[in-house]
C-alpha cells in the first residue's frame, strides 16, 4: 500500500491528544460489514454504506472500495461515459492507475495517494478507465469512490474539477508518532487539507503501526464514520473491532479513538482506516442511478436533461 510514506513520522506535525476531562469520546453505535459487488465494466468492489440509514451517513450518499485486486494481464476494467448532476464524486487512488476524463476540460491520471475530486453541480459527463499500460501488464488495484451529497442551494451550481495529488495532502502524526494521518480535505486539530469542498466535510486516510493507537478531536457538529481499510485493530473506548470491510458509525461527541492490534495478518502491516464526518445538510434525498437530486420530479429532469444533451458533450479527444 504505496499510498503517502513517511520513513520518520517524528519529523511531521501531531496532533495533540484532546483532554478527556473536557471532551466527551464518540461511542461507537453499530458495525456494518460491506457486501461485495461489481462496478463500471465489472470490477470489484465493497459497498462500504450498504444498510446504514442515511441520517447516520449525511451528507454522504455512496462509497464503494474498489479493490484491492491483483489484475492479470488485460484483465483491468474501469467505466464507460456516464453523466453525474447534483453532488461530488471524490476518487482517491491508494495503489494503482486510473485515468479520468470529463466534459469541461478536467482530466488526468490517479496514482498511489492523489485524489480526483469532481463537483458535479448541474451537470457532468466523465469515464473513468485504467490506462492502456495497465491493461496490457496487469497490476495492483485499490482505491475508494466517495459520493458528498450538495445542499439544494448547490445543487446546480456550475461543475468544477481538482487534481489534489498525492505531494499536496496534509501529512500529521500522533504524539509518539505511531499514527501517520493524510488528511485530504477539511480540519483536523487546526490544520487544513487540500481538498476544496462545497460541502463541509473532513476525509482522513490513517494508518497506525502494530500496537499504536491515537484519540483526535473531531469536528462535535460533524457525523462521524470509520471505515476499516486493511489490517487489524479497533474503534471508540469500548475496543469495537475494526478490520477490512468494516464500517463503524459513532455518535455525538469530540473524539474519535483508534487502536491497531499488536499483530497484523501477513499481507498487511499496519491497520489503515478512512475517517469521513460532514456536516449534515438534513433535506430529502432522491437518489437513482448517477443523479442525486431532493425530489423525484428533479430526478426526471435530470434524466429528461442527460437525454437531450445539457449535462454536455464527449470531447472529441475521448479516452
Amino acid at each position: 500500500m504505496p499510498a503517502v510514506r513517511v520513513e520518520d513520522t517524528l519529523v511531521l506535525p501531531r496532533i495533540e491528544t484532546p483532554d478527556p476531562t473536557l471532551l466527551v469520546p464518540r461511542p461507537v453505535l453499530g458495525r456494518s460489514s460491506a457486501p461485495q459487488g461489481m462496478e463500471g465494466e465489472g470490477f470489484p468492489v465493497r459497498r462500504a454504506f450498504a444498510g446504514i440509514a442515511t441520517e447516520y451517513l449525511d451528507p454522504f450518499i455512496h462509497m464503494d472500495q474498489m479493490g484491492e485486486v491483483h489484475y492479470g494481464p488485460g484483465e483491468p476494467k474501469g467505466t464507460s461515459w456516464h453523466p453525474h448532476r447534483g453532488f461530488e464524486t471524490v476518487t482517491y487512488m491508494i495503489d494503482g492507475t486510473f485515468q479520468h476524463q470529463d466534459s469541461i476540460g478536467g482530466g488526468g491520471v490517479i496514482k498511489d495517494g492523489a485524489t480526483q475530486w469532481m463537483t458535479a453541480g448541474s451537470g457532468i459527463l466523465h469515464i473513468e478507465r485504467p490506462p492502456e499500460a495497465l491493461v496490457i501488464s496487469g497490476g495492483l488495484f485499490h482505491g475508494f469512490q466517495l459520493w458528498v451529497n450538495l445542499p439544494s442551494t448547490k445543487k446546480m451550481i456550475s461543475p468544477r474539477y481538482q487534481d489534489i495529488e498525492a505531494s499536496q495532502v496534509t501529512l500529521l502524526t500522533s504524539p509518539d508518532g505511531g499514527t501517520l494521518f493524510r488528511l485530504i480535505a477539511g480540519s483536523l486539530d487546526g490544520h487544513d487539507g487540500p481538498g476544496i469542498t462545497q460541502t463541509p466535510i473532513t476525509m482522513v486516510h490513517a494508518t497506525l503501526s502494530p500496537g499504536a493507537s491515537a484519540t483526535i478531536p473531531w469536528n462535535p457538529t460533524y457525523n462521524a464514520l470509520v471505515y476499516g481499510i486493511s489490517g487489524d485493530g479497533a474503534v471508540g473506548v469500548d475496543d469495537v473491532e475494526l478490520t477490512t470491510g468494516h464500517l463503524a458509525v459513532l455518535g455525538e461527541g469530540d473524539t474519535i479513538t483508534l487502536r491497531a492490534n499488536e499483530r497484523q495478518d501477513e499481507r498487511h502491516e499496519a491497520f489503515d482506516v478512512l475517517l469521513l464526518g460532514g456536516e449534515p445538510i438534513g433535506e430529502p434525498v432522491a437518489a437513482y442511478g448517477p443523479f442525486v437530486m431532493n425530489t423525484r420530479d428533479e430526478l426526471r429532469q435530470a434524466f429528461e436533461d442527460f437525454q437531450a444533451g445539457k449535462l454536455g458533450t464527449i470531447p472529441t479527444d475521448h479516452i
